[in-house]
């Protein structure tokens, strides 16, 4: 059985805070990490690489993620067919000083009432025939085109705690969808709807954010894997449509060694993730505490019983994509000396 596992933000995202692994016990991890063999790739956000691993093609707009989830945020009640649909996801937009800053859905929470209302607002005021504007899930809305758009997009994950001015549409008719994008966060602004949130201490919806469009592939999706787990529903609506079994994630490695079968194992444990967007220092130590205690441990154990032909922890980061390969066997090279995360972390990390 080969098992590879994906963590988003594996490493700390700002190599000037070293200290961050400070009296952090990660013997499992940092023992596999240094007995691997290691490979260094461009970075990419986790939809990047999934749809690189299910043999998914970049569209002209964007990685196709919202044709792809569209059926399964619809209930099954509207297809993809032949549509360009893409997400238009309901987002927090602040000025701070000459930057516009934006969180998504990980900072706030907005009810199913509340979603529909907003994306009512939004569709009255575009009051455009080419493009509507469906709020399948509270916090995952799509929009509608009768015509593919000619701009490029950058996906959320890329703009998320950043500032938009440098991730707004880009292409020939970047300036039309900038002025659509301008007139939501006018209607928003201020509206009573947001008054109200306000008046809770929650965060306005102030705006959307473009990105993941284009049209249902034309080829059958294929997985390399015979078998994925995670909780992450664009990992869950790719195994739809391939022949990869999806399953949420187990409890912890010891649960899931004692379910595996005979096959090639996708996990994507994506704890650190909001975490290290958010610059979530304590949350981040925390979460990845109970990883090893968790997960790192009982595998560098099964590794070492070979119960696991080989394992490959794929580290996605602002820096670079790390791929770390190791078998049992090279748990006992005892010239690839054990290092620390803050060692390991050091060429791939950049400075804030």
């Amino acid at each position: 059985m080969n098992l590879q596992i994906l963590i988003p933000n594996l490493f700390w995202p700002d190599s000037s805070q070293p200290e961050i692994y400070g009296d952090l016990s990660l013997s499992g991890l940092e023992k596999m990490l240094s007995k691997s063999e290691k490979k260094t790739y461009p970075s990419e956000i986790l939809e990047t690489w999934l749809c690189k691993s299910f043999h998914i093609d970049k569209q002209k707009c964007d990685w196709p993620i919202a044709p792809i989830m569209l059926q399964s945020d619809s209930m099954n009640s509207i297809l993809p067919n032949s549509d360009f649909w893409m997400r238009a996801d309901p987002v927090h937009l602040r000025i701070e000083q000459n930057h516009i800053m934006l969180a998504d859905s990980q900072a706030f929470k907005i009810s199913k009432e509340e979603s529909q209302q907003i994306v009512q607002i939004i569709n009255r005021c575009l009051d455009n025939k080419n493009i509507l504007i469906l709020p399948l899930q509270s916090d995952r809305w799509y929009l509608r085109c009768t015509e593919v758009p000619e701009f490029e997009t950058f996906s959320l994950s890329d703009v998320t705690c950043r500032n938009i001015n440098d991730y707004l549409p880009i292409g020939n008719q970047s300036v039309v969808w900038h002025k659509i994008f301008n007139e939501i966060q006018m209607a928003l602004h201020d509206h009573p709807i947001n008054q109200v949130r306000e008046s809770r201490g929650e965060l306005a919806i102030n705006s959307v954010w473009f990105w993941g469009g284009g049209v249902m592939p034309q080829v059958k999706i294929e997985s390399v894997f015979s078998h994925v787990w995670g909780n992450h529903e664009f990992l869950k609506a790719l195994a739809f449509y391939s022949d990869a079994v999806w399953k949420e994630v187990p409890i912890n490695g010891e649960d899931f060694l004692q379910n595996i079968t005979i096959g090639d194992h996708l996990i994507v444990l994506d704890a650190l993730y909001g975490r290290a967007q958010y610059r979530d220092t304590y949350g981040w130590r925390e979460s990845l505490k109970k990883m090893e205690i968790d997960w790192f441990i009982p595998l560098c154990s099964a590794l070492e019983a070979k119960r696991i032909n080989q394992l490959t922890l794929i580290a996605l980061g602002p820096g670079a994509t790390q791929s770390f390969c190791v078998t049992a066997n090279d748990l006992w090279k005892f010239w690839r000396k054990i290092k620390s995360m803050a060692f390991l972390s050091e060429s791939v990390q950049p400075r804030a």
